[in-house]
């Protein structure tokens, strides 16, 4: 799995005259908890743009001085007027503990439905998941081989062994329906049918 490594310095000062100092310098206030520990720092702002801007998800080792901690982005805060990062929360993971993480759906396959001229509709870009450290991935394979004109696949049908989907098993991950040409070749050919 992808990990980005942010190197920061622990924060002694805290209030708004610190966090604004910070934010001067082109830093970014943090919080680590979930450990041990709770731990504040700061880190440059340009830092965390991998691992922010992206729809991938990934690990985040943070390395404070001669500490490291292995984590996953949590929370985020963003200036309403400059849309600037202004506050980075990040979740430790610890081996036996179960973290909750949002993981992106990956479909593959070629959809038996999409194959028959129906049109592939994606309704779900991620799935919550609930998983100890050692079981997460990068994203969550949904296979769409079997999915067939005017069908569904939903949370319920996704089986990853160690991780456990939270979201209502009812919801629709990806559908094929017709498409308006497919429709209109129907209707012909059932006039042409009653014709005969």
């Amino acid at each position: 799995m992808k990990t980005i490594t942010i190197e920061g310095q622990l924060r002694s000062e805290f209030g708004k005259k610190a966090t604004r100092q910070l934010r001067s310098e082109d830093k970014v206030p943090c919080v680590i908890y979930g450990g041990a520990e709770t731990v504040n720092f700061s880190a440059p702002s340009k830092s965390f743009k991998a691992l922010v801007y992206t729809a991938d998800f990934q690990l985040a080792e943070i390395k404070l001085g001669s500490k490291s901690y292995k984590c996953v982005l949590k929370d985020m805060q963003f200036d309403v007027v400059t849309d600037e990062l202004t506050h980075v929360d990040f979740l430790e993971l610890v081996e036996d503990k179960t973290v909750n993480v949002t993981l992106p759906i990956k479909l593959v396959g070629q959809s038996a439905g999409v194959k028959a001229g129906g049109k592939l509709v994606s309704k779900m870009k991620a799935l919550k998941v609930k998983a100890l450290p050692k079981n997460l991935v990068e994203n969550i394979e949904v296979n769409i081989e079997n999915l067939e004109l005017n069908g569904n696949i939903r949370v319920e049908d996704v089986k990853i062994e160690g991780i456990e989907i939270t979201n209502s098993p009812r919801i629709p991950i990806a559908s094929v329906v017709m498409t308006r040409q497919l429709r209109q070749e129907e209707a012909s050919a059932e006039k042409d049918a009653k014709k005969k």
